[in-house]
Order: structure tokens, then C-alpha cells, then sequence
């Protein structure tokens, strides 16, 4: 099953958690929506669910992603793709090298793989 890449720096993860969360609460008061409208149309039984992925404590499960990507009315690939680059910066390097949008995601990849336990041995 999957597994969480970003186990390397707990600090890093947490940054990006944060950062998803962000954009997440971002989308949501544009569409003009109440955590508890996300919730409901999203199928949560309840609201925190929503408050705590805006702070940063979890992630979307990726199969939530197209049932969130209709509620907060953003094309599903495009939710994605930014989502995969705060939760699995890595791999979206590997696919999204050159894009602009991947820099930021690029460069906390490589800050990340420096200050790596494995890579220092």
C-alpha cells in the first residue's frame, strides 16, 4: 500500500502540511463555503475533519480527492497535482520537473534530501 515518503524530516512534512492546509482553506472561503458546508458536501460526518486538514494535522485521502476537488470546484487534475506537490513533493519532482509551479516544491525536495539521516552516512 502507500507509504508516507516524507518520513525524512518531520519538520519539512509538517511544512507542507501546513502549506496544503493553507491552499485547502484558501479554496474553500473563495467558493464562499463554511467548514461545515465543505464537510457536508464532502461527506464528513464531521466539520473538524476540515479545520484540522487547514491545520495542517492530516492529509486527503486519495480516495477523497475527486469527491473534494467537485466541492471546492477546482478540475480534478489540477487538485491533485497541487496536492501531490505538498504531500509527495519527490515523486511530483520526478513528473513535474521543469514547471514553474514545481520550484518551491523542488527546492524544500532538495533542502529535505540534504538534511536526510541516510544521505549523511
Amino acid at each position: 500500500m502507500y507509504t508516507h515518503p516524507q518520513r525524512r524530516s518531520t519538520k519539512l512534512t509538517q511544512k507542507l502540511r501546513n502549506e496544503a492546509g493553507a491552499w485547502l482553506r484558501e479554496l474553500r472561503e473563495k467558493r464562499g463555503l463554511s467548514q461545515r458546508d465543505l464537510a457536508e458536501k464532502i461527506g464528513a460526518e464531521y466539520y473538524t475533519f476540515v479545520s484540522q486538514l487547514e491545520n495542517g494535522r492530516g492529509r486527503i485521502p486519495p480516495d477523497r480527492y475527486l469527491v473534494w476537488s467537485a466541492a471546492l470546484g477546482v478540475e480534478p487534475r489540477d487538485f491533485v497535482r497541487k496536492l501531490m506537490s505538498y504531500y509527495d513533493p519527490v515523486t511530483y519532482n520526478i513528473i513535474f520537473p521543469a514547471t514553474a509551479e514545481a520550484e518551491p516544491a523542488r527546492t524544500r525536495a532538495r533542502r529535505a534530501a540534504k538534511s536526510s539521516p541516510a544521505r549523511k552516512r
